[in-house]
C-alpha cells in the first residue's frame, strides 16, 4: 500500500474580537489573531490545526506566524503526514523557535492521524474519554470589577477561578480579598502573576494571600530566573505551577532536577503542539509533578486538541480551557462543548472541531500546493 501523501496546505489568519480587553502582567489584549493550518492529503483526509501567537509569551505575531507557516507548509509538501515525529523533527531543523507556529502543524498532523486510524484524538494517545473541569480566568483590573466579574463566572456556572495578579504586594492582596468576599472561601481559587513580581514581592505576597485558600500561583517571578522559582517555591505557603519558565521537555527536566516547582502548564502553542506536550507530562509524570493544559487565545480549535491532550493523560489534573468564554463570537463547528466548568469532547475521529466555513471566507487565505 502506498502511503499518503500531502498534496495542499491552506493556511488562514483567524481574527476574533474579545468582548472586553484582556489584562495580565505583561500586557493588554484586545483581540485574538491566531492562524488556521489545513492539511490535505492524497487520500481524502484533512487535518486542521490552530496556533496562537502571544507576543508576550512566545514572542510571535500573527504575521510572524503567517510567514513561517508559508515556508513550514512548502516544507512538507509530497510528505507522509502519518510520521508525525519526522515531520517535526524536519520543521525543528528548518526553523527554531516559532513554538506557536509549529503547533498548528502538530494538531493538523495528529488530527489526520486519528482520523486515518477512526479514532478520536484522546482515544489515538490511549486515553479515555473522562470529565474535565475548566477554570474561568478574571483579567487584571480593580479589586471591585475583579469582584464583580467573579460573581459573573459564578452565576455562569464557575467551579474555578483563575485570577491575574502580577502588579504590587497591597493591590495584589486587595484584589484577592475583594474576590473572597463576593464569592464565599469554597469556591477553588488559584493565581497567575505572569512573571509580574520581583522575588520578595513574590514570596511577600504569596505569604499574605495564603489565608485565602489558594490551590496554586502561576510564574510568580520571570521566566528566565529558575533559581528564583526556586526560592519562591520553598518559602512560599502556596504551591508555584511553571508556565512561561516551561516551553518544551528541556525545560520540564531542568526545573524537575532543581525542584523549583510543584506543577507544570502545559499549552500546545507554547511547545509546540501535542508531541512535546506529552514528552513534558512525561518528565512530570516520572517526577512526581502533575500538570495542566492551558491556552493563549485559541478558538475551540485549538481547545479541542487541548482537552483531548488532557483525556489522554491521568497526570494531567487541571485544565485552564475558557479562553473561548472572552470571544465576542464562536465561529467553530464541533469540537469541545462547555457546560458551565465543565468541558466534554466528541467520540468523532480527529479532534472533532472545524471552523464555520463562511467565518473562514472573510479571513486572509493563502495556499500551498
Amino acid at each position: 500500500m502506498n502511503s499518503p501523501k500531502i498534496v495542499r496546505i491552506d493556511l488562514h489568519k483567524i481574527n476574533l474580537d474579545f468582548i472586553t480587553p484582556f489584562k495580565i502582567a505583561l500586557g493588554e489584549a484586545r483581540r485574538g489573531e491566531g492562524i488556521a493550518v489545513r492539511i490535505f492529503t492524497d487520500i481524502g483526509i484533512t487535518g486542521l490545526g490552530e496556533g496562537s501567537p502571544y507576543w508576550f509569551i512566545a514572542g510571535e505575531t500573527q504575521a510572524i506566524s503567517f510567514e513561517a507557516s508559508k515556508a513550514i507548509a512548502t516544507l512538507l509538501l509530497g510528505k507522509n503526514p502519518l510520521e508525525i515525529e519526522s515531520r517535526l523533527n524536519e520543521i525543528d531543523a528548518f526553523i527554531v523557535h516559532n513554538s506557536t507556529t509549529k503547533s498548528a502543524f502538530d494538531i493538523a498532523l495528529y488530527d489526520i492521524l486519528a482520523k486515518h486510524a477512526g479514532l478520536p484524538l484522546y482515544a489515538l494517545l490511549g486515553g479515555q474519554n473522562r470529565e474535565i473541569i475548566t477554570d474561568f480566568t478574571i483579567g487584571i483590573d480593580t479589586p471591585q470589577k475583579m469582584a464583580q466579574k467573579a460573581l459573573e463566572y459564578v452565576s455562569e456556572g464557575a467551579c474555578s477561578l483563575k485570577v491575574k495578579l502580577g502588579t504590587n504586594h497591597d493591590d495584589d492582596v486587595r484584589r484577592i480579598q475583594a474576590i473572597r468576599e463576593a464569592v464565599g472561601m469554597e469556591l477553588s481559587i488559584q493565581l497567575d502573576a505572569n512573571q509580574g513580581w520581583d522575588t520578595v514581592t513574590a514570596i511577600s505576597t504569596l505569604q499574605d494571600l495564603a489565608k485565602y485558600k489558594i490551590n496554586f500561583c502561576e510564574e510568580p517571578v520571570a521566566h528566565w530566573n529558575n533559581k528564583a522559582l526556586k526560592r519562591v517555591h520553598e518559602l512560599s505557603p502556596i504551591p508555584i505551577m511553571a508556565d512561561e519558565s516551561i516551553f518544551d521537555h528541556h525545560d520540564a527536566l531542568r526545573l524537575a532536577e532543581m525542584g523549583a516547582c510543584d506543577y507544570f502548564n502545559i499549552k500546545l502553542a507554547k511547545s509546540g503542539g501535542i508531541h512535546t506536550g506529552l514528552k513534558i507530562n512525561a518528565i512530570g509524570e516520572a517526577a512526581g509533578i502533575p500538570c495542566m493544559v492551558g491556552g493563549m487565545f485559541e478558538t475551540r480549535v485549538g481547545i479541542s486538541a487541548g482537552a483531548h491532550l488532557i483525556a489522554a493523560r491521568s497526570n494531567i489534573i487541571f485544565a485552564d480551557l475558557d479562553t473561548v468564554h472572552h470571544y465576542a463570537e464562536d465561529p467553530v463547528i464541533g469540537g469541545a462543548v462547555f457546560d458551565g466548568c465543565k468541558v466534554s469532547i466528541p467520540e468523532t475521529p480527529g479532534h472533532g472541531a472545524d471552523f464555520d466555513p463562511l467565518f473562514l471566507n472573510k479571513m486572509e487565505k493563502i495556499t500551498i500546493e
